[in-house]
Formats: structure tokens, C-alpha cells, sequence
């Protein structure tokens, strides 16, 4: 046996055992996924969902929160991504929710695409990336807010990053979805829905 062909052959055992651990990773990941949506159709869970892809960080000097064309707002992509999720939502068999969005436009507009029922703008979803003074007492108006909700209906939160950190410690991306079970005043991490999977 020359030193070529066993190269060829070891090359080859390596390239079927990367296939086969990714596609173990890949029914893996789908087999989660579906516990997510199984949990989501049996009701009683929530969602935190980061607004969906809208360029930039933060907002532009002269910011109003009643004015769209002051804010930075959902880009194609960001739109794309949030109807996306309104599409996995019910192609999953979860029609309606209760949904509660940041007055920002980027949320309001994202939480509307999801199309799961009526939005309904809430303060204490609002951002608080240039004021942190406000994070305590915002993040303890959600934990009532989750606290206080019909045990069997799903919760649907859009809102922005550094509200979904300081609720949960996890940083997520644009658009991503976060599914935890509210139990007794703690939220359990049942798992993370990307946007666009």
C-alpha cells in the first residue's frame, strides 16, 4: 500500500466523519427546535425577541421616540427576518399570543410583522442603552408583567438587547428569539431561536 493512497483513504474516512458529526449536530439542533415549538404550542411560555436587523447602534443624536424618521429603523433584511419569524410561528401551529413591544419604532415594527395578534406598546420594554439608571426598576416592571400572565397563553416580548441581558444574563443577536418557562419567579432557558433557522 503506497503512502499516497493511504493519505487518499485516511482523507476520505476524515471528510465521512465530519459529515456525519455535523448531520448528528444538525438533527440535534432540529430535534430542539422542536421541543421549543412543542413547548410553544402547549402554551404558557415566553418569548423575548430582540428587534429584528436595523443598522447602526443605538439612535441618532436627536432622537424622538414619536417620530420614526429619527430612529434607527428595520433595514430590508430586519424586515425579511421578522416576517420570516411570524411564518416559522405559524407553520409550527402557534397562531396568537399575547405580544408587548418597546415603543420603538424597529420593535413595534417587528412585534406587528410577527403577526400573532395585537401589539400593545409597553414603556418598560424601552431601551435603556443610554440610561442605565432606569435598567432596575424597567427589569422588575417585566418580572411582574411575567409574573402576573395567564399561565396557559404565550408571552411575546420584543424589545432590545440590553433588556433581554438584564433579564436573562444572555446577550442575543438581532432578531433572536429566547423561549423560557416562567416557574415561580424564575425563568427557565428552554432555548434560542436564530433568526433566518
Amino acid at each position: 500500500m503506497n503512502a499516497a493512497w493511504l493519505r487518499r483513504i485516511v482523507g476520505t474516512l476524515c471528510a465521512w466523519a465530519l459529515l456525519a458529526a455535523g448531520l448528528a449536530r444538525a438533527a440535534d439542533g432540529n430535534a430542539d427546535d422542536e421541543a421549543l415549538w412543542r413547548a410553544l404550542r402547549d402554551g404558557g411560555q415566553l418569548v423575548l425577541m430582540r428587534h429584528a436587523s436595523a443598522p447602526g447602534v443605538g439612535d441618532p443624536p436627536g432622537f424622538r421616540i414619536d417620530d420614526c424618521a429619527t430612529q434607527r429603523n428595520l433595514s430590508e433584511q430586519g424586515r425579511r427576518e421578522a416576517t420570516e419569524a411570524g411564518e416559522r410561528f405559524h407553520r409550527h401551529g402557534v397562531t396568537r399570543a399575547d405580544i408587548y413591544s418597546s415603543l420603538w419604532c424597529r420593535c413595534l415594527e417587528t412585534a406587528r410583522l410577527l403577526g400573532l395578534g395585537p401589539v400593545t406598546p409597553l414603556p418598560a420594554l424601552n431601551s435603556f442603552f443610554e440610561n442605565d439608571k432606569r435598567e432596575a426598576e424597567q427589569t422588575a416592571q417585566l418580572r411582574a408583567l411575567i409574573s402576573a400572565h395567564p399561565a396557559q397563553r404565550n408571552l411575546v416580548l420584543v424589545t432590545h438587547q440590553v433588556n433581554i441581558t438584564a433579564l436573562t444574563g444572555v446577550f442575543p443577536e438581532s432578531g433572536e428569539m429566547l423561549v423560557l418557562r416562567p416557574r415561580g419567579g424564575k425563568l427557565q432557558l428552554l432555548g434560542r431561536i436564530r433568526a433566518g433557522r
